[in-house]
């Protein structure tokens, strides 16, 4: 007879064969696990556990700092007292009056103060002129810088303006001379330096009166 002929409800399931085996397992297990043990005993009877006990230090006590007294905050700054205008009888018609050129002539002026016991010539500084000193001899300047321009340069195409210092006395003479503004290349600052000598000035006036100067002009290195 094949599985298929036997009727369903005597068919024997897997979870059947689990139930009819189960008390011989159960008691199978319980009797091992009680021969383990007991071998166990058997075999190590002094089995402790380990000592995990410790020693705590003995806590300090520590004085606490006195108090601190807090002193008051200062007293409040007083406010300045609110600004009161004073009552005054001002002429609101006074004028002052017009100051025109006929009725002060540029002739009856005084003369201009001189700063007594400084030497002008020592540094450059302001000094005050009403013509300013002027170049007589251009053409010599022109042929100067030609002479004193730096071959290396000048073949190269660099150029640079320099500006120079000049301390012109009272009869437009050249006293001194120094760089007021470098060009960047120390060639042409020193042959700036070199053409200054060549120059020649007309004096200064202050109104009607030649004055000593110091004023300040470009000499200019370019190729044409």
């Amino acid at each position: 007879m094949t599985a298929e002929a036997v009727p369903a409800a005597l068919q024997e399931t897997a979870n059947d064969r689990l139930k009819q085996s189960f008390s011989s397992w159960f008691w199978g297990s319980m009797i091992a696990a009680t021969l383990m043990h007991g071998g166990t005993f058997a075999f190590w009877p002094e089995l402790t556990a380990e000592d995990f006990s410790f020693e705590s230090e003995e806590i300090a006590a520590i004085e606490l700092p006195p108090e601190i007294e807090i002193p008051p905050p200062p007293q409040a700054i007083s406010r300045p007292a609110t600004p009161v205008m004073a009552t005054a009888d001002i002429d609101e018609d006074i004028t002052i009056a017009p100051t025109t050129f006929e009725e002060n002539p540029v002739e009856d002026l005084p003369p201009p103060p001189e700063e007594a016991g400084s030497d002008l010539s020592s540094a450059p500084t302001f000094t005050p002129f009403t013509v300013a000193p002027g170049i007589q001899n251009r053409q010599e300047v022109v042929r100067a810088m030609e002479r004193e321009y730096p071959p290396l340069l000048r073949d190269a195409g660099i150029g640079g303006t320099v500006r120079v210092f000049f301390f012109i006395d009272e009869a437009g003479v050249v006293q001194d001379f120094r760089i007021d503004q470098s060009s960047g290349h120390k060639a042409l600052d020193d042959a700036a330096l070199a053409v200054a000598d060549v120059y020649r000035f007309s004096p200064a006036l202050n109104r009607d009166k030649k004055v000593p100067v110091w004023v300040s002009f470009p000499i200019t290195f370019q190729v044409r």
